[in-house]
């Protein structure tokens, strides 16, 4: 009888506690016997011993799970690899290696499988583990499912729930639009998660529009599609020339009274670090390197950027992450979590370790990747018909690629 260990970390997405519950149906057909248990808020649960036993009935009721946000045990931004951040944490002792101690943790607990559940760093620690584990003559397999709102993992087509956070972003949305009618003149910046990567603020627009264009406006009533249209979709990969995309949206603040910028959060992060350094300030960053977007706000520089030359009265920037990331998953994720879990338990059991996805190297097909395959920081496709599509639908220039760093 097995002992399967579940692991959950990063960032929330709409897919943790779904992927747990997938699993574990998956495990009520294959391996009923199997004994479950889930480390407590990711790697920093390992690393501290903290778990707790799931329930005997877990396999009849796991279908609860898809309807919850979140994950029900927790998550940690914690990279086992960086054994400076993990000392000063106290997750371990002066001189020990993290990757030792939660190989030996997994062993004292008797775990026979791990599944990770997270994005690209989590899953690369999991790389990390996973070697070490093998390298080391640790009889333990490590599989895990992919997820991020970003979409930027190579080389999976779609991560998990991120189908759902561009969906529940546009939602979002909805409703802060209406603050159009407040002021004259309104600039309303929605900031889109994405670091390094627009999958999810073009998605987002995508939703977004689809959405509205049921809806039933009333023009002769001030209630115009064109008030609540979006206006620019700005994104990492693309170039930017401000001036141009300034005159343009001047246009459109003078036919509609109001300018719409969907803005993913890492489309000005490079110009912000530039000015910060500039001024000898320290760029905030979290324990696997890249800046803490939450602490350089780019939505509010470019509002500050814009205000002034598209002449706003009112300036509103608007963060719909958390509202997005942290909600349970559409039925189209629930569908493709279901279907990684298939393949997961599978090779869980089968003793290979990996990433379940769907593999964009292989013709999209739904199987188990090799760890040193993961990678992040994927870059959105802006050759996408549908991108092009919709930015020619908004008048917005043709997107041309960011020249490279």
């Amino acid at each position: 009888m097995p002992k399967i260990a579940f692991l959950t970390a990063g960032g929330l997405a709409p897919c943790l506690s779904s992927s747990i519950g997938a699993l574990i149906e998956q495990y009520a057909e294959i391996c009923p016997d199997a004994e479950l248990v889930g480390y407590l808020n990711g790697y920093q649960g390992l690393l501290l011993g903290k778990s707790i036993a799931f329930p005997k009935d877990v396999m009849q009721k796991a279908s609860k799970l898809h309807k919850f946000g979140g994950s029900m045990i927790g998550n940690s931004r914690v990279k086992l690899t960086n054994i400076k951040d993990c000392e000063e944490r106290g997750l371990v002792q002066p001189g020990q290696d993290p990757l030792h101690v939660a190989a030996e943790q997994l062993t004292k607990d008797k775990i026979d499988i791990l599944h990770t559940i997270g994005g690209d760093d989590t899953n690369t620690a999991a790389a990390s583990l996973a070697a070490y584990l093998e390298s080391n003559n640790y009889p333990l397999t490590v599989v895990g499912m992919p997820k991020t709102v970003d979409n930027d993992v190579f080389p999976i087509v779609q991560t998990l729930g991120a189908w759902t956070a561009a969906d529940q972003g546009a939602l979002f949305y909805a409703n802060v639009a209406n603050e159009n009618t407040t002021s004259m003149r309104q600039l309303v910046v929605h900031e889109v998660m994405g670091r390094s990567c627009g999958w999810l603020a073009a998605a987002t627009a995508l939703s977004y529009r689809k959405l509205i264009k049921g809806w039933d406006f009333y023009p002769e009533m001030l209630l115009s599609h064109g008030r609540w249209d979006v206006n620019a979709v700005w994104l990492p990969e693309m170039a930017l020339d401000l001036d141009a995309e300034v005159d343009r949206l001047n246009g459109c603040m003078a036919e509609h009274d109001c300018v719409h910028l969907f803005l993913s959060e890492g489309a000005g992060i490079d110009a912000i670090i530039k000015e910060m350094e500039a001024r000898g300030e320290e760029v905030p960053r979290d324990a696997f390197g890249p800046p803490r977007i939450d602490k350089l706000n780019p939505g509010q520089w470019f509002a500050q950027q814009l205000q002034g030359r598209l002449k706003a009265e009112k300036v509103l920037v608007q963060k719909s992450g958390y509202f997005a990331r942290s909600a349970a998953p559409n039925e189209r994720d629930i569908e493709l979590i279901r279907k990684s879990a298939v393949v997961a338990a599978k090779a869980a059991l089968e003793s290979i370790s990996g990433v379940a996805g769907l593999d964009e190297d292989n013709g999209g097909v739904m199987s188990v990747i090799d760890f040193p395959r993961i990678k992040g920081h994927k870059p959105f496709n802006i050759s996408e018909p549908w991108f092009g599509e919709m930015l020619e639908a908004i008048g917005q220039p043709k997107a041309e690629k960011a020249p490279a760093h």
